[in-house]
């Protein structure tokens, strides 16, 4: 269990990573693309394109790393609720399973989407006439580090739950504001 859990989170962290990298050239491009109109009155045609692209490889490269942070927005209402610390692991686990049959699904649905583009070799309208199934791979790929995420994070929740290690969490939220 501990070695898909590390091998889950390092993927994660790599494409973390990649999600960064790929927002510092999305702001190349726009960059680039800026100098090009500014100093010489011309444009590179591309930009808007790729860093459409980039931006879809930020979000869904990122998102499995942000769970694995616990970086996204959270309700926390209910978790308010339930008082003791193995209700809100047990809360979590069905949150994390509910988490995984939804990007499950999105994972099967993108890939459909890529497979039919990459079948039918379908170019992008704009002038540099991507093959798109090179940017549409993300989505798939991005779902399913996702949904590979939900599975670590429900093992570290069920390994909490064996080993009995069940911290009273403090209100981060409450903390954060200040309350």
């Amino acid at each position: 269990m501990d070695k898909v859990i590390r091998f889950v989170d390092k993927i994660s962290d790599f494409f973390g990573l990649i999600s960064g990298i790929a927002i510092v050239l999305g702001a190349a491009f726009i960059l680039a693309e800026i100098l090009a109109r500014s100093l010489f009155n011309s444009t590179l045609y591309i930009t808007y394109e790729y860093t459409g692209y980039l931006m879809v490889a930020t979000t869904l490269f990122g998102l499995a790393y942000t769970l694995k942070e616990k970086g996204h927005i959270r309700l926390s209402l209910i978790h308010s609720v339930v008082k003791t610390p193995k209700g809100r692991t047990i809360l979590d686990i069905f949150a994390f399973i509910c988490g995984f049959i939804i990007f499950a699904i999105i994972t099967y649905a993108t890939f459909e989407f890529f497979w039919n583009t990459y079948t039918s070799g379908t170019r992008s309208m704009q002038i540099s006439r991507t093959y798109l199934a090179i940017p549409q791979f993300l989505l798939p790929l991005g779902s399913f580090l996702m949904t590979l995420q939900f599975v670590s994070e429900f093992l570290k929740a069920i390994k909490k739950l064996k080993k009995g290690e069940l911290e009273v969490e403090s209100d981060v939220e409450s903390e954060a504001l200040g309350r």
